[in-house]
């Protein structure tokens, strides 16, 4: 089974659902499963720039004072699934070159790793993960050997999302088919697996699950 992941690493929803999904493939390798993940780069905020600023700040002059409660939500919820977000200490800032190294790691067969351990950079560990000295000490830490290569091809990647009509993220695209958008709860995401497991070959595009927390261009764009 064939699992594309497109998300951001600095959207809070996408950590949640990474976790959650990364824990439903491992039981369904148990089980003697095969997952095949890529994961596909999303900028929520193309625009941010690399040497970054404090995320609250951020927030709160597109959002308001209500980024406070957002924030305060969604560290509420990650903490359920053992994630440990801290907005008091992220760095908002442009993250092509983090989805650079996540395609780089991914040839080398250290895609989810990558991308996990440059989550919990941006959310727990307050680092800019735009920065590239940060860069290469994560890349290290994950042993990926960064090429330094991948930056047009990340690009692509990014303009063939948009060609797909994904507008939030995290979205879970399985056999180019079947898509499950959101932070889904891991019960949907094993129900999902096991479901795509015994339907490839079928060829409509179709959602499965309910609506599930996101970050999209309308909204929690960090």
């Amino acid at each position: 089974m064939k699992v594309e992941i497109f998300s951001d690493v600095a959207c809070p929803w996408c950590y949640v659902g990474h976790a959650r999904f990364a824990r439903a493939a491992r039981a369904f390798r148990d089980r003697g499963g095969s997952i095949e993940v890529t994961m596909r780069p999303f900028q929520l905020n193309p625009d941010a720039p690399a040497e970054g600023e404090p995320l609250l700040e951020a927030l709160e002059r597109k959002f308001g004072p209500g980024a406070g409660q957002m924030a305060t939500r969604v560290t509420g919820v990650a903490a359920g699934d053992g994630l440990d977000l801290r907005f008091d200490r992220a760095i908002s800032a442009n993250t092509l070159e983090a989805h650079r190294l996540i395609a780089v790691a991914t040839g080398q067969g250290r895609g989810e790793e990558m991308a996990e351990r440059l989550f919990r950079a941006h959310f727990t560990d307050g680092l800019n993960v735009g920065d590239p000295a940060v860069l290469a000490q994560l890349a290290a830490e994950a042993g990926v050997r960064d090429t330094g290569e991948g930056a047009a091809e990340v690009r692509e990647q990014i303009a063939r999302a948009r060609r797909l009509g994904v507008t939030g993220v995290p979205l879970f695209l399985f056999e180019e088919q079947f898509a499950v958008s959101g932070a889904q709860p891991y019960e949907t995401m094993t129900a999902a697996i096991d479901e795509v497991a015994g339907r490839v070959g079928e060829t409509p595009i179709q959602r499965l699950g309910a609506p599930a927390d996101g970050c999209d261009d309308g909204r929690c764009a960090v």
